[in-house]
C-alpha cells in the first residue's frame, strides 16, 4: 500500500535524490483522478525545481480518426501513450533532449514541435501516466488524489456548463483505469489534496 505523503514531503524526497546527483534523470510521474490537482502539483513542482522538464500526458491525445471504434467505453484509448513513450518519456529518461508535437483537443490539430532540454528531474503529468506501457521509464509514482465532494466542487468549478457530461464520461474511465491496473494501491506515494 502506498505512503499518504504531502507536498513537502515529496520536495524533500525529490531534493535527496537530486542531491545524490544520479546518472540519470529521476522521472517523477504523477497520476491521480480528474480534478485533485495534478496540474497544480506540477506547476508547484516545476518553481521548486527548475532544473525540471514537464511532460503532460494531455499532449498525447490520439485525433478522432484513430481513434477505435467504441474509445468512449474503454479507458486510455483516446491517448497515444506509445507516441508518449516512445518520443517523449523514453528520451527523457536516457537524459536526451525531447522534441514532440502536442495534439490539441480543442484545435483538432497537431501544434508545432516543442522542445525540452534534457533536466535533472522529469515531471510526467496526468492521467493514465501509471499505465503499464510507460512502465520502466519512472524513477517515482506518486497517485494524487482527493475527496470526492472536493472533486466535484473543483470540477464543476472548471468545467462549467460542461461538468455533467464531463463527469459522466470521463470519472468512469478514469475510475475504471485505476481499478483495472490499481494505480493507488501500486504508487510509491499518495498526496491528497483535499483542503
Amino acid at each position: 500500500m502506498a505512503q499518504n505523503i504531502t507536498l513537502e514531503t515529496l520536495c524533500s524526497i525529490l531534493t535527496a535524490a537530486l542531491d545524490q546527483h544520479p546518472t540519470k534523470p529521476l522521472v517523477l510521474a504523477l497520476d491521480g483522478r480528474c480534478g485533485s490537482g495534478k496540474t497544480t502539483l506540477t506547476n508547484a513542482l516545476a518553481r521548486q525545481f527548475p532544473a525540471s522538464a514537464v511532460l503532460r500526458t494531455d499532449d498525447f491525445y490520439l485525433p478522432p480518426a484513430q481513434r477505435a471504434h467504441g474509445w468512449e467505453q474503454t479507458p486510455c484509448a483516446n491517448m497515444d501513450l506509445a507516441r508518449l513513450r516512445d518520443e517523449a518519456l523514453r528520451p527523457a529518461y536516457a537524459g536526451q533532449p525531447v522534441q514532440y508535437r502536442a495534439y490539441s483537443c480543442r484545435k483538432g490539430a497537431y501544434q508545432p514541435a516543442q522542445e525540452l532540454a534534457a533536466q535533472p528531474l522529469v515531471i510526467l503529468e496526468g492521467s493514465y501516466s501509471h499505465h503499464p506501457l510507460l512502465t520502466g521509464y519512472e524513477t517515482l509514482r506518486v497517485f494524487v488524489t482527493c475527496s470526492k465532494d472536493e472533486q466535484v466542487r473543483r470540477l464543476q468549478e472548471r468545467e462549467g456548463e460542461r461538468y455533467a457530461n464531463f463527469a459522466a464520461r470521463w470519472i468512469p474511465l478514469e475510475e475504471g483505469y485505476f481499478a483495472k491496473y490499481q494505480i493507488a494501491e501500486n504508487a510509491d506515494f499518495v498526496v491528497d489534496t483535499t483542503l
